[in-house]
């Protein structure tokens, strides 16, 4: 019977998988049905369109040798079921990234065209485009996972292994997330820097200026990276958090583990409720824009911590119990608050922290007055400083979920956390197509009342995109958490004995400070990709401006081709090294005699620990520099062309792979380590 009620609420939650997904379809349907705007914009937008689409087609072919190779190794050391599940996480976390994209890039135009009827129809054809990849990330994340446990429970007979395959599952999810985020962060980065060295810098080129011949490149940088990589990684995070938890629950609820391995699902199905009532709430708030996203965040956190109350009340009435103590259904429904909450901080903090609306921003476009180096200190300095709060923010969650209901507690927050995804990547996929927006109004010439809508847009999007790298983090901090405990309960039951990770033990120490290396070369080779890029396309946008000086005057046509190019090949080939890092590290001490499974556990939570505060400060220092510029922008400090405005741009231009390719690439980084983790446990034991 009880077998039978878990079906039942996760079929239940399919349900409503499905219903998001048929949201999502219903979205691209509205978007498309909007104009396309004129010849001109409709030639740039095809542009841009075709350069995301050869980018990630060539992307895919590479990944998927690596994934060949992986799901061959996969299957000869584990099983079927594990492959098959490596398999369907890669295949989805591709599809929610690519689909997005796809939509994303015929929104800018239809954007743009928009914006020339007013402020709220810009706004809301922007917004339900980003929504596609919110709806997708989250439906997708929540089919694929339920659909393949209850598949392989039902072909194999087992539970147990239906869970062990869940685990091949998100290792396939966080492969391409890793990459994803790495290639797509290089490529967006290292147009972007070039564009911006040459085009503001040199020759005193406004944004997205046609006489540019890296705008194309930059224009085709903010989707694939932007958007298709924030979308494998946000899916991924979605997907493996709940697998953690429905791991942590078959391991530790003690003759509960049916109802333990259904609340998670319970929680990610009723979300997306929360998801589209905050995307109509987007859609008819006629308010400034920023208050109407945050507004959307709000909403569909209150509705979902509503309707999970009674959920949780009905799912365990007596209780559940962990270790011979009954945790009551009010301690678990007070974990799901504590995720929602944590959602709401990480999203105020790091706005805080990147909004030109604030103190940290308006101090940093102020120390453009004395020079670039004065700019980049303080930019530093503010990402340092912005590690505080979300960190204690983190600790806390810890503390008071363990508190009520052990590790199963913790991982009920972080899903939680996760499960208001659908909204949260709304917001990040609406920066790019603002962004791109405001790129074809100025190519294609349109009116500068239709540049000034796009402008403010684009303003907001930016911010968006700086917060909802701060809550990806912090939920990743808290996720990776879930998979070490993971690791440790697995430990137990398959070697049939307790593990202790004592500091005196000079394995965890070593384990420790390796784990904590390891996000340093990761992210230095992710920065030094961009940096040989940038420099290939800077080459390149002076040669073409010497070459053919007509380009300035607007006699002769750039080749904005040669430079997407550029920077496809650069990304594709660059990415693949500080993407197999993690895999060596673990592998490499896992296989060492001397170390083995006590010093992995030390690699995990040092990876976790500097992980979590590298890719903090490096979002925050980026998001400010990025809005420091606009700031400068707007005519503060002397405006645009003034010495603090270059000063600005500089300190832009440091913070772009900072915020768009290092600092996000180390979520998908750290639970790759912790996944890999738990996946050769039983070669371990061997």
């Amino acid at each position: 019977m009880q077998q039978f009620l878990t079906d039942q609420g996760i079929r239940l939650s399919l349900v409503l998988g499905a219903l998001g997904l048929g949201a999502a379809i219903l979205l691209i349907r509205s978007v498309l049905a909007c104009s396309s705007g004129n010849e001109r914009m409709a030639e740039i937008a095809g542009a841009v369109q075709a350069g995301a689409k050869a980018y990630l087609n060539r992307q895919l072919v590479t990944v998927l040798i690596m994934a060949a190779l992986l799901f061959v190794g996969i299957l000869m050391l584990r099983d079927k079921w594990t492959a098959g599940g490596f398999v369907i996480g890669a295949v989805c976390s591709l599809a929610a990234g690519y689909i997005g994209m796809m939509v994303a890039v015929r929104a800018n135009v239809r954007t743009a065209q928009a914006a020339s009827i007013g402020h709220h129809p810009a706004l809301r054809v922007a917004f339900n485009g980003g929504a596609v990849t919110g709806l997708l990330v989250v439906a997708l994340g929540l089919l694929s996972v339920g659909v393949f446990y209850l598949t392989v429970r039902q072909l194999s007979g087992e539970t147990k292994i239906a869970i062990d395959s869940l685990v091949g599952l998100a290792l396939g999810s966080s492969l391409i997330s890793v990459f994803a985020r790495l290639g797509g962060g290089i490529y967006t980065k290292a147009a972007d820097v070039g564009a911006d060295l040459v085009g503001k810098i040199e020759q005193n080129l406004q944004e997205d200026d046609p006489r540019n011949p890296a705008t194309i490149a930059d224009n085709v940088g903010d989707n694939v990276g932007d958007c298709a990589g924030m979308a494998a990684d946000v899916f991924e995070t979605y997907a493996v958090s709940l697998i953690g938890a429905v791991l942590v629950g078959y391991l530790t609820a003690a003759g509960h583990a049916v109802q333990a391995i259904v609340y998670p699902f319970i929680i990610c199905g009723v979300s997306i409720i929360g998801a589209l009532l905050g995307i109509g709430f987007v859609n008819i708030a006629r308010i400034e824009a920023t208050k109407a996203l945050i507004g959307g965040v709000i909403v569909s956190g209150l509705v979902s911590a509503a309707l999970l109350h009674p959920a949780t009340g009905g799912l365990f009435p007596d209780g559940l119990e962990f270790s011979g103590k009954v945790v009551s259904s009010a301690a678990l429904y007070n974990c799901v608050l504590v995720g929602i909450v944590l959602t709401f901080a990480a999203v105020a903090i790091t706005n805080y922290f990147t909004s030109t609306k604030h103190g940290p921003v308006k101090a940093l476009a102020r120390s453009c007055e004395t020079g670039h180096a004065t700019n980049i200190i303080a930019g530093i300095s503010t990402g340092h400083h912005a590690t505080v709060l979300p960190v204690l923010c983190i600790a806390a969650s810890i503390w008071w979920c363990h508190d009520q209901a052990g590790l199963y507690g913790i991982a009920i927050a972080v899903v939680s956390m996760l499960s208001l995804s659908g909204i949260i990547i709304s917001l990040d996929a609406f920066g790019p197509i603002t962004d791109n927006a405001g790129g074809i109004a100025v190519m294609s010439g349109l009116p500068a009342e239709v540049r000034k809508v796009t402008d403010e847009l684009d303003a907001v999007g930016n911010t968006m995109k700086a917060v909802t790298k701060g809550y990806a983090i912090a939920s990743a901090g808290l996720a990776a958490m879930v998979l070490f405990g993971s690791y440790v309960e697995e430990l137990k039951a398959v070697f049939k004995q307790d593990f202790k990770f004592d500091l005196m033990d000079p394995r965890v120490i070593i384990g420790l400070f390796i784990g904590g290396l390891l996000p340093f070369p990761f992210t230095a080779l992710a920065m030094d990709a961009v940096g040989s890029a940038a420099g290939a396309v800077v080459k390149e946008v002076r040669r073409q401006i010497k070459a053919f000086p007509g380009i300035l005057n607007g006699t002769e046509v750039p080749d904005y081709k040669t430079c997407v190019d550029i920077v496809t090949k650069a990304a594709l080939r660059k990415m693949i090294l500080p993407a197999l890092l993690p895999l060596v590290f673990v592998i490499a001490v896992a296989w060492i005699p001397a170390l083995g499974p006590v010093a992995l556990g030390g690699v995990l939570v040092g990876t976790i620990v500097t992980g979590l505060f590298l890719g903090i400060a490096m979002t925050s220092s980026g998001g400010a520099w990025d809005n420091a510029k606009k700031y400068v922008e707007d005519g503060h400090h002397g405006g645009k062309g003034s010495p603090a405005h270059q000063a600005a741009v500089t300190g832009d231009t440091v913070g772009d792979p900072y915020k768009d390719t290092a600092g996000p690439a180390v979520n998908p980084m750290i639970k790759v380590v912790n996944i890999l983790a738990i996946l050769i446990i039983p070669l371990l034991a061997r």
